[in-house]
Parts: C-alpha cells; sequence; structure tokens
C-alpha cells in the first residue's frame, strides 16, 4: 500500500506543531533534566517570617553534614560582592538576606550538597536566630507615617514609597467631569494570583576554572537579558557567559525575571568547582517567584445621561512587594497602564499610580505580563458596566454607542499613545450574533422569572503588546530591539535563528511557516533556533506579546533580505537584468517568460559554488537584520460570557465563553486558537478561585495547590471563538500578537456575568462561592485580605 504523504501548507495555515513530536513522545529536554559530571545539588533555606532582623546564623552542624560541600550566606556573598542584584526594574534585590527578612519565603541560606534530598536535610541543620518585627502587608497601611520601614538598607529611605506616575491630563478632565451629567465611582481590587507554570523555576550552573567560561541551563524566557544581568553581578564579560534556555514547561511571565536561586547556583558552582543544580518545590514556586497585579484602583466615569462616556479618572495604589523586581521599563514604572481608557473615545482621561514596598514576595508583572494592561482593561470595562447599571442601559448599546470607528485610526488616545488599527463595531457584533445575544437577553428574562440566577457579561479589549519601541520601553538600557539571522544552505534547507524563547507558544513552528511564506522553502526544510546565547543574536526574549510583533517582524525582514539577495544572484544565473525578475513564492522568473527561472533552492547551490556573482554581491545566501519597531501594537477583542449562579450557595458555572480577536494577520490560526483557549481559561482562574492572600503577619496563605486553586475542564466551558483580521500598518506582515489577548479581556466579561446575575454593582475577585452568597444576601462583600 502506498503511503499518502499529507499536505503541509507552504506559508501561513494550520500547521501541526513541528516541536510536538518530541513533547508528546516525552523527549523534551527540561532543566532538571540536565546532569552533568559530578553534579552537585542545591537547596534554599527560606524565612519563616515575613519581616525580622537577623542575628546570627550558625551552619556549623550543616557544614558538618558528610554529603554538604558548602553552605553559602549573605555573609559568604559579601565577601564575593554578589549579596545584592540588580532587577529588571533596576531596584535592588538581596540574594541571600544579610541585615533581615523582608518577606516570608525570602532566602537566607543556600546548601550544596551530593544530591538533592542531602541538600535539603541539611536545611534543617542550619540555626537562625531571628528578631521578628511589624509586618505590613496591606499598601494603604504601608503609606503611614509610623509604618516600619522595610527598604531601609536603600540610603536615606524612610518610607516605603517607590513612584507616583501619571497619564493624561488631570485639568482637562476635572472639567469635563464638573459639567457632566451622569458620574460614577467605584473602588476596585485586582487580587495577587500567580502564574503557576507546569515547570517550577531552576538552573544547572556550571563555571569552568580554567577558561573562566560560566554555562547557565535555566528556565528564563530572556535569555539575553538574563546574560547582560550575569554579567553586571558578577563583573565577567558577556562572551565568557552562555546561558541555554532548553524546553520551558510554560512562563507566563514567571520567568522573565532573574532569581537568586539561579545567581545561588551560579555562586555554588564557583565554590565548590562542580556544577551546582537548583531547582525550587511548587511551595517555593508559588510563595517566592514573581507573582501578578494586586491593584487596588479607584475609578470614576463620566458620561451624559444617554450614555456618551465622556472621561476616566484613576487613582491606583500598586502593591509591589519586598523589592521591586518588575520585568518593565524604568520611564514607566506603571507598565502600560496608559491603555485604561480602553476602547472608547474620550474627551479627556486622567490616572495617578503610585507604588509601595510591602512585606510580600517581590514582583508585580507575571502571568502573561501584559505590562498592567490586564489591570487597566479590567478597570475600564467594570467602569462601563457600573456606568450601564447607573444608566439602566444595556452594556452591549453602551459598548456600541462609545466605541472607536475604522476611520478614526490610527488614533491617538488620551494618555498620547496611537492605537494602529481597527474595526472595532465590526469585532462585537461579530461575538454578539455568535452569542445569540437577543435570544440570550430573552432567555435569561424567562429564567428570572422562574428564580434562576443567569447572567451575560462582556468585555471589550485593547491591549497594548510588542515591548517596542526604545520610547516606549528600555529595560535595563538595552532597548527593545531583537536580531535574526537566517542562512539557506546550499541543498536549500535553512536556519533561522531567535531572541526569542518559546514556553509553549509553537515558535518553532510559527517562525518558520514566516520564512516558508516569504520564501516558499517548506516549513519542514526550516530549523529554529532560539535559547542559547551562543547560538542567536542579541535580543530580550519573550514576554509582552512581543515575540510576534518584534521577533516575527525581524523574521520576515531578514526573509526579505534573503529573497533580494536571492534576485541579484538568480539575474547572473538568468543572464538578465535584476529588474527584467519577477518573484512567485519560492522562485524568480523572468517577465513574460515564466518557464525561465530559478528555484530558492537551486540559487541556494549556486550561491556556495563557483558562479560568477554580481559586483558586491558576497557568496552564500544569508542574512542578519536588527529589528526595532516603530510603535507598539494593538490587537483586540470582544467577549461575552454566560453564567449561571446558583442562589442556594453562589456557585459559579460558566456556561458560555464567547470570544471574538483580531490580531491582525494570522499566522497559524490553530496556534491562535490554543494560546485562546489557555488565556481564558487563566480568566476563568482568575475571575472565581486565584488568589494568593496574606494575613496580618505576612505569612502567605496560597503556598501550596490544595489553597492556591487552579481551573480545569470542569470549570471550563467548550470556548467559542471567532476572528477579525485587521492588520497593522506598520508591522511587515500585519501582524499584532495574541498570546495575552485572552488573559487581559475575559476576567472583566466573567465578572460582569456574574454581576448582571446577582444584581450586585460590584465584588472583588475572586467570585468564590462564599464572596458571591455573602454579596447577594448582603449586598456588598469586602475586599479578600
Amino acid at each position: 500500500m502506498t503511503a499518502v504523504k499529507e499536505e503541509r501548507p507552504i506559508g501561513f495555515g494550520s500547521l501541526k506543531r513541528k516541536e510536538d513530536q518530541r513533547f508528546v513522545r516525552g523527549k523534551g529536554t527540561y532543566v532538571d533534566d540536565v546532569k552533568l559530571p559530578g553534579m552537585l545539588h542545591g537547596a534554599i533555606l527560606r524565612s519563616p517570617f515575613a519581616h525580622a532582623r537577623i542575628v546570627s546564623i550558625d551552619t556549623s552542624a550543616a557544614e558538618a553534614h558528610p554529603k554538604v560541600k558548602a553552605v553559602i550566606t549573605g555573609k559568604t556573598l559579601e565577601s564575593m560582592n554578589l549579596a545584592w542584584m540588580p532587577t529588571l526594574s533596576l531596584d535592588t534585590q538581596a540574594v541571600l538576606a544579610t541585615d533581615k527578612v523582608r518577606f516570608q519565603g525570602q532566602e537566607v541560606a543556600f546548601v550544596v550538597a551530593e544530591d538533592h534530598y542531602s541538600a535539603r536535610d541539611a536545611l534543617e541543620l542550619i540555626d537562625v536566630e531571628y528578631e521578628p518585627l511589624p509586618a505590613v502587608v496591606d499598601p494603604r497601611r504601608a503609606l503611614d507615617p509610623d509604618a516600619p520601614v522595610i527598604r531601609d538598607d536603600l540610603e536615606g529611605k524612610t518610607d516605603n514609597h517607590i513612584f507616583d506616575w501619571e497619564a493624561g491630563d488631570k485639568e482637562a478632565t476635572d472639567a469635563v467631569f464638573a459639567k457632566a451629567d451622569v458620574v460614577v465611582t467605584q473602588d476596585m481590587l485586582y487580587p495577587r494570583v500567580h502564574p503557576a507554570p507546569l515547570e517550577t523555576c531552576g538552573a544547572v550552573a556550571h563555571f569552568d576554572k580554567v577558561d573562566g567560561k560560566l554555562t547557565l541551563w535555566s528556565t528564563t524566557q530572556a535569555p539575553h537579558a538574563h546574560r547582560t544581568l550575569y554579567a553586571m553581578v558578577a563583573g565577567l564579560p558577556e562572551h565568557k557567559i552562555r546561558v541555554i534556555a532548553p524546553d520551558i514547561g510554560g512562563g507566563f511571565g514567571n520567568k522573565v525575571g532573574i532569581y537568586p536561586g539561579y545567581v545561588l547556583a551560579i555562586v555554588g558552582s564557583i565554590v565548590t568547582g562542580k556544577p551546582v543544580k537548583w531547582m525550587e518545590d511548587r511551595s517555593e514556586n508559588l510563595m517566592s517567584t514573581s507573582f501578578a497585579r494586586d491593584y487596588h484602583m479607584r475609578g470614576e466615569i463620566a458620561a451624559t445621561r444617554d450614555g456618551k462616556i465622556l472621561a476616566l479618572r484613576v487613582n491606583v495604589l500598586g502593591d509591589h512587594g519586598a523589592f521591586n523586581a518588575q520585568a518593565q521599563p524604568a520611564k514607566y514604572p506603571a507598565g502600560f497602564f496608559h491603555v485604561f481608557t480602553g476602547s472608547y473615545d474620550l474627551e479627556a482621561a486622567h490616572c495617578k499610580v503610585t507604588g509601595v514596598y510591602t512585606n510580600k514576595a517581590p514582583g508585580g508583572v507575571a502571568y502573561a505580563c501584559s505590562f498592567r494592561v490586564t489591570e487597566a482593561v479590567y478597570l475600564v470595562e467594570r467602569m462601563v458596566d457600573c456606568l450601564a447599571d447607573e444608566l439602566n442601559m444595556d452594556p452591549a448599546e453602551l459598548r456600541m454607542k462609545n466605541l472607536l470607528r475604522p476611520e478614526q485610526f490610527p488614533y491617538q488616545a488620551k494618555t498620547g499613545w496611537v492605537y494602529d488599527s481597527g474595526d472595532y463595531p465590526t469585532c462585537l457584533r461579530k461575538a454578539m450574533d455568535i452569542a445569540g445575544y437577543e435570544e440570550l437577553r430573552k432567555e435569561q428574562a424567562e429564567r428570572r422569572a422562574r428564580g434562576e440566577l443567569m447572567g451575560i457579561g462582556i468585555s471589550f479589549f485593547t491591549e497594548a503588546v510588542g515591548a517596542g519601541p526604545r520610547k516606549h520601553m528600555d529595560i535595563l538600557g538595552l532597548g527593545m530591539a531583537d536580531g535574526c539571522e537566517l542562512r539557506v544552505h546550499p541543498t536549500g534547507k535553512a536556519v533561522l535563528r531567535l531572541s526569542v524563547q518559546t514556553q509553549g507558544q509553537g515558535h518553532e513552528t510559527t517562525f518558520a511557516q514566516i520564512v516558508a511564506e516569504e520564501l516558499g522553502i517548506p516549513p519542514e526544510d526550516i530549523d529554529v533556533i532560539h535559547g542559547d546565547t551562543d547560538q542567536t543574536p542579541f535580543g530580550l526574549g519573550t514576554y509582552g506579546s512581543r515575540s510576534m510583533p518584534v521577533s516575527g517582524a525581524a523574521a520576515a525582514v531578514v526573509s526579505r533580505k534573503v529573497r533580494d539577495k536571492a534576485r541579484l544572484i538568480a539575474s547572473a544565473m538568468l543572464e538578465v537584468s535584476p529588474e527584467d525578475l519577477e518573484w512567485e513564492k519560492g522562485r524568480w522568473f523572468v517577465k513574460g517568460d515564466p518557464e525561465k527561472g530559478k528555484t530558492i533552492q537551486e540559487i541556494a547551490l549556486a550561491a556556495h559554488g563557483d558562479l560568477e556573482l554580481p559586483e558586491g554581491v558576497e557568496g552564500h545566501l544569508e542574512a542578519q537584520t536588527v529589528y526595532n519597531p516603530p510603535n507598539l501594537t494593538y490587537p483586540y477583542g470582544a467577549y461575552i460570557c454566560v453564567v449561571d449562579v446558583d442562589p442556594g450557595t453562589g456557585h459559579v458555572k460558566v456556561r458560555r465563553f464567547i470570544a471574538v480577536d483580531d490580531c491582525g494577520t494570522r499566522i497559524n490560526p490553530m496556534i491562535i486558537e490554543g494560546q485562546v483557549h489557555g488565556g481564558l481559561a487563566d480568566g476563568v482562574g482568575m475571575a472565581l478561585m486565584e488568589f494568593i492572600g496574606f494575613d496580618e503577619e505576612g505569612n502567605c496563605l496560597g503556598g501550596s495547590f490544595m489553597d492556591y486553586l487552579l481551573p480545569t475542564a470542569l470549570e471550563c466551558p467548550s470556548w467559542e471563538l471567532g476572528y477579525t483580521v485587521t492588520p497593522s500598518p506598520h508591522h511587515p506582515l500585519g501582524a499584532k500578537g495574541v498570546g495575552e489577548s485572552a488573559t487581559v479581556g475575559s476576567p472583566a466579561a466573567v465578572v460582569n456575568a456574574v454581576m448582571d446575575a446577582i444584581g450586585v454593582r460590584h465584588v472583588d475577585m475572586p467570585l468564590t462561592p462564599s464572596r458571591v452568597w455573602t454579596a447577594m444576601k448582603y449586598g456588598s462583600v469586602e475586599p479578600p485580605q
């Protein structure tokens, strides 16, 4: 029987993921799979207190353990000038506590032993004497004059204030509010949540004392940025540092920053002369690695009586934990909160964000990074629903009345940022058509007459992604440009080298498809290399949905450079002028004579041979580029959620969820749908169950999956997806990015649906059964602690 060859698209289309061949067979290589000769294992002793002074540390018993090779403390690191490290926001963070601990779970000592279990056992032998100090877990309390100062390590620091940031025109906004018919005010909390990737964080460090080279395998979304930080911390030149990110078991922003465990593995290798592996457990991951959100927001929305939204006024208090370790630009400490005006045409807007230190784990931007876009979208979409409630107007009608129109693009928002393109009304209408919105409202009325609680929630979001250009983003002074290299071998097979790092997004497939679309080489003949600083050009990594907007653009640009060079080589092969050639996917041919042409494979072979090339054309078929985006891209979407609420228990069931996304040009629709599915599950989890709480002493109450709940297939409906396509005018492919869109847009839709069901204006997430039941009974419920 003759085997039928699977037809695989050359270019864009729903191509099955190339990388899944190894994943479904269990052949992926993760950090914990790395095993080196003589490798030792490290474990971290963590503080049981949220705030305490370290009186003494006795490591003698641990050092006497027969399998322990080293015990490292803050004093050890001070002698090496490694006790403190810069964060991606250019704050400082203790690698190991030297003076005091500032959050529960902070790193105090590091044990290196022959095996993982001995290292863990030896932690119990370290005797630390603490002097407990008052803890501050409420960011409002952190600003009180008598609040304990958390960062007293900073010279002259006498309070817990980090920054004040403003956007918009306050005077103009106040003037619009003064003339408005209707003003609605609402306090809301976007609580602290955690990305909780399947793979926890870890590293394997090997410092070769002979050649002075450090090799680090680590769970990083940004290998090149990490290498730069390690060079800053350790004083090693960057060419002596190699960072390898093998297969990463999920990141969602959790693996953007550098954690002390990475640095400790390096120090352990330097001290012992052996490779050292460190892998955290789940409790360590939840308790000490980068969280997300924790924004206390007050929103005010002004409108006319007939529903024209006039202005927004916002005041935010951001809880950044004990160290400001956010991966976001120093010039915008509140990230991309600029998009708090949402998808609406306003006369004026103003917001102020204040950041403070508290005795909690540091971070603040992880979980489908989004650079505070998620909080901004949640705020504006909740405020629009609150306004609809005040006006007794249908939320869909209110949104349609105020959405930006296609002819308004490119649109400059009141914060100064320019939205690239969009057709918002069409997107919302499509979501309503898929949902059968009018029929849903009729069904809701019928159910209410029977005493059943059914809710319909809408969210319309505009996201700002791409993490570029330099005028918007500048982490560590490195800007946001990404390098990309493409080499076509003599046989016509190609290698594309990228600086972005995949954690499940399908980069090895989609980037091969970009090259295939531009050059006509089959995707299976294109190898995509990433995750190794010795093998790839410099770039800032994967976060903020920047892979396709930045590196995707770079891949298109470098492919076009190769195609242009191929034209010159083909002209020599065909003995015609380059201007006499036309391109069709995969070959250059002579105008007016399509039979006379050369394929890209034939051109590649000739480029490596003895063909006499045109003057100025070097041999081989390859190119490189550095792409610096001229603007962010602005994907958007319309989401509709349908819920049923049990009036006796407050339990919420998400019955339907309709998501219509516009991410510009769609490279691989199947992968896009997978990304949206995951983001929608994230949104359901954050809206209904995910939450890291703390007691008054700063004890973390969400340090295991017994306490930190995640959604499963049982909590999620069968997603109903749709799309529109509005290409970005400044991206070479018209692509906008999609990785974070669903996480950004879905929480507000779920919350709006629940509020619609129970007839209460606002309840803070997570909408657990007890919180929903309390709100139904008493009309309100206190914010979660």
